[in-house]
């Protein structure tokens, strides 16, 4: 069983599931950067300096100015505004990753292609405009 298990941990897909999930992380760290620092901004401005973030609605007594300040003392709230930005940052990590999926499969398309053109063998160009009219004279001499 033990050497059955190293075997699986072996296997490369295995192994590049692990590596994808490292960099996922990585690059999740990034992509939010990337909402929170850049895109967040852009969309308050536009909305008149909402900040999606800290919306939310106390499900009970009590008001607070943040969402910090309502989850600190321990009151129940429905954050409706982190779900936004959940789904916004979603939105933005779907789209980066099509993006990059789709240039890595142009650049394998690309690469597969070349591949195929230096395999395939070249095609037999036939005869020579010289070989037909030979062939054209030595019918007409049996003729």
């Amino acid at each position: 069983m033990l050497k059955e298990f190293k075997n699986f941990i072996a296997r490369g897909n295995v192994m590049d599931m692990a590596v994808g999930i490292i960099v996922g992380a990585a690059f999740t760290a990034i992509v939010k950067s990337l909402v929170d620092d850049l895109i967040q901004p852009f969309i308050g401005l536009f909305t008149g300096g909402i900040d999606f973030s800290n919306l939310f609605y106390t499900l009970g007594d009590g008001e607070f100015a943040t969402l910090d300040a309502a989850r600190e003392a321990g009151a129940s709230t429905f954050a409706y505004g982190a779900f936004i930005m959940a789904i916004i940052n979603f939105l933005i990590i779907a789209f980066v990753v099509f993006m990059l999926v789709r240039s890595i499969n142009k650049i394998k398309e690309a690469a597969e292609a070349k591949e195929a053109a230096e395999e395939a063998p070249a095609a037999d160009p036939g005869p020579s405009e010289l070989d037909i009219l030979m062939e054209i004279r030595d019918s007409l001499k049996k003729a």
